[in-house]
């Protein structure tokens, strides 16, 4: 793929803390060609490059870091343009993607999960799709049938973070679950990528479920089919890089820079991969530690990347949002 970060083929994964599952498959793979029971697959459409990763063993999911299930990763750099054209695309790949998980029953219900804290912008994505969602799931109560169609039963919430409300996201959402009893729940949610350029140009929809916070080393207890009982799908964009990563990638590339000067810079090159990103996190680690990176035109990507996952969700739950999108623009 364009763009890839520069990762050593060799490095370990444990090493590049990510989100990712298209990340993860590259520092996985190491020097082999293909990761036994890992299928890839890649397609291009304009702008927009649409990877699939799906991990079909436990063999593979131990080796990648991410339980077995599909990924799909939607990625176009020109979103950080804030080229209208290319969020055109990406919404509609999106709702594309999205539609094809979803139960296809008229009547199924769709809870929509909007993690993270709303106070902080690049942890705001979740609740912000949330605000611009079109709700639904109250209409029957309200409005007349035939007012109804092409609308499928939507509901959502943003239960915020353990410290804004000291309740743990996932015991708010399994207690709403088991009184509405949706079909699917799909949550939304900021990741971690460990390449500055998928930040804010990439989606990834996931049919795993999600584990709150663990891009930033918050362990919190997963939002997925076992502990829900029902269906459950990822969205998530990266909104930030470890501060790590980046000197990392910095360090590397001054060593291949330098190596044809200097004998000992030929020599730091020839280090075992681990060994060299082990050196450089001792170093660094002290000074820099959990640092995260976000970029500085954040607020307004946010709200970009926000109204159009939920532009993407409207228009793969409700069929009239659909038809309406074929006569016209998405956005």
């Amino acid at each position: 793929m364009d763009g890839e970060p520069a990762t050593p083929e060799d490095a370990p994964l444990g090493l590049y803390r990510t989100d990712l599952a298209v990340e993860a498959h590259q520092a996985a793979r190491g020097g082999m060609a293909v990761i036994p029971g890992v299928d890839t697959r890649e397609e291009r459409r304009g702008g927009v490059v649409i990877s699939r990763v799906t991990i079909l063993t436990e063999e593979a999911a131990v080796r990648m870091g991410k339980p077995p299930g599909r990924y799909i990763t939607i990625e176009a750099r020109a979103l950080r343009q804030r080229d209208t054209t290319v969020q055109e695309q990406v919404a509609r790949t999106l709702a594309n993607e999205l539609q094809a998980l979803l139960p296809g029953a008229d009547d199924a219900q769709v809870l929509v999960v909007g993690l993270g804290n709303w106070q902080a912008t690049p942890d705001a994505i979740g609740p912000k799709v949330v605000r611009d969602l079109l709700i639904t799931r109250h209409l029957p109560d309200y409005v007349p049938a035939d007012l109804r169609g092409g609308l499928r039963s939507l509901a959502a919430v943003a239960p915020g973070v353990l410290g804004l409300t000291g309740i743990e996201t996932v015991e708010i959402v399994e207690g709403i679950v088991s009184r509405i009893r949706p079909d699917v729940v799909v949550a939304v949610d900021a990741l971690a990528s460990r390449s500055v350029e998928r930040i804010m140009t990439t989606i990834q929809i996931a049919d795993t479920g999600i584990n709150p916070g663990s891009g930033v080393g918050n362990h919190r207890k997963g939002i997925n089919a076992e502990t829900l009982g029902v269906p459950v799908i990822a969205i998530g964009v990266p909104t930030v890089v470890h501060a790590v990563t980046i000197a990392q990638d910095t360090i590397d590339l001054l060593i291949r820079r330098l190596r044809a000067e200097h004998p000992f810079y030929s020599y730091l090159d020839r280090l075992d991969g681990g060994d060299k990103h082990r050196l450089i996190r001792e170093v660094l680690s002290p000074y820099v530690g959990d640092l995260m990176v976000t970029p500085k035109e954040i607020d307004v990507l946010v709200e970009d990347l926000s109204h159009l996952i939920a532009t993407g969700i409207n228009a793969a739950v409700h069929p009239r949002v659909r038809q309406r999108a074929e006569q016209g623009s998405l956005i």
